[in-house]
């Protein structure tokens, strides 16, 4: 008998008593590991959607000055970005022509008067009529309202600053011949501080009152947000682009800002504030079809597959109008590859930045 024959049955009847030995409840394990997630808690935030827009920086008292008489610049004192006190001399016209119309008004007047005295003498003489005499009194007058006249644009051949600011443009140079009202600087006062000029649609004018808060922030002042108040509302629109022109007051604007700076505004309407949504990040949303969505949120260590439904999107958070509460605690990372009932481990917690 071949020794082979022998053997395979020995072996089988060893196998068998091996298994049947064997205790069942002594056999090892494997445990799934939990899934490692980020977190981050749903807040309370406004109902309706922040506005984004951008704007430009301004001071609020702009003020471009010019002569009251025309001639020729004698001089120009300041440069753009000149730095002024109230009363400085900014610039002045030439002042030879204007003297010269001052005298000559002087001698009108002069004249005028004199032939006043000389009339009401012949009038006492009864020489002239009362008529002639109250036209000797009219052109008297009318010579001394000249001369006032003329001595008052005088005051005005010369620029002075109304107030402390700076020089924001110089729109001529000396030796230029500019006609009377032509701007030749514009003066950015410092009394009333800054505003960001913007400009909202239709849609986004009617949901903002004055006093609604806003944030704005500067790429020349890189992570820092600077709080501001609506201070003025457009009550038409722009006839070129149909927009609503607003002004927002920098409450507190920081050293160094100049106008003409590029703002980012993100404005909290006043209508927002009549409710609440829950929001949360959209990284947390898993599946999407419309208004619908899906969010896996953590009770204890499971995560937990939810409808919700979507409000709006406001930068990189959802607006939730239902399916979870403030305070819940939703994936963000990981959530990609939850099934609804898994474990899972914490590794990074948060909340979504909320408007």
């Amino acid at each position: 008998m071949p020794l082979t024959r022998f053997l395979a049955p020995l072996a089988a009847l060893w196998l068998l008593a091996s298994v049947s030995g064997c205790n069942p409840s002594e056999a090892p394990v494997l445990a799934d590991a939990p899934t490692p997630v980020a977190v981050a808690a749903a807040v309370s935030g406004p109902a309706v959607p922040p506005i984004s827009a951008n704007g430009i920086v301004a001071n609020k008292d702009e003020m471009r000055l010019s002569f009251k008489v025309g001639g020729v610049i004698h001089s120009i004192d300041v440069q753009e970005g000149s730095v002024v006190a109230a009363g400085q001399t900014l610039a002045a016209i030439e002042q030879t022509e204007v003297e010269a119309q001052v005298e000559q008004a002087r001698q009108l007047a002069t004249k005028a008067q004199r032939d006043l005295a000389r009339g009401e003498n012949l009038y006492a003489d009864q020489v002239i009529s009362l008529e002639q005499l109250q036209n000797l009194r009219t052109q008297a007058a009318l010579a001394q309202a000249q001369l006032k006249s003329i001595e008052f644009n005088r005051g005005y051949a010369v620029i002075t600053a109304p107030g402390p600011g700076v020089v924001l443009r110089r729109l001529a140079e000396e030796r230029e011949l500019v006609p009377a009202g032509q701007p030749v600087l514009i003066l950015g006062g410092a009394a009333k501080g800054f505003v960001v000029r913007s400009a909202l649609s239709d849609r986004e004018i009617v949901t903002v009152e004055l006093g609604d808060r806003g944030t704005v922030q500067l790429d020349a002042f890189p992570n820092q947000t600077f709080d501001a108040v609506l201070s003025e509302i457009a009550s038409a629109s722009d006839a070129a682009t149909g927009l609503f022109d607003i002004e927002l007051r920098l409450e507190q604007a920081p050293a160094g800002l100049v106008s003409g700076l590029v703002a980012r505004v993100r404005l909290l309407p006043s209508a927002g504030t009549a409710g609440t949504l829950t929001y949360v990040p959209m990284a947390s949303l898993v599946q999407g079809d419309g208004k619908r969505a899906t969010v896996f949120v953590l009770e204890n260590d499971i995560a937990r597959k939810r409808d919700v439904t979507v409000a709006f999107i406001a930068a990189d958070t959802v607006a939730l109008q239902s399916g979870v509460v403030p305070g819940t605690r939703v994936v963000t990372d990981g959530s990609l590859y939850l099934e609804d009932g898994e474990r899972v481990r914490i590794v990074v917690t948060g909340n979504p930045d909320s408007a």
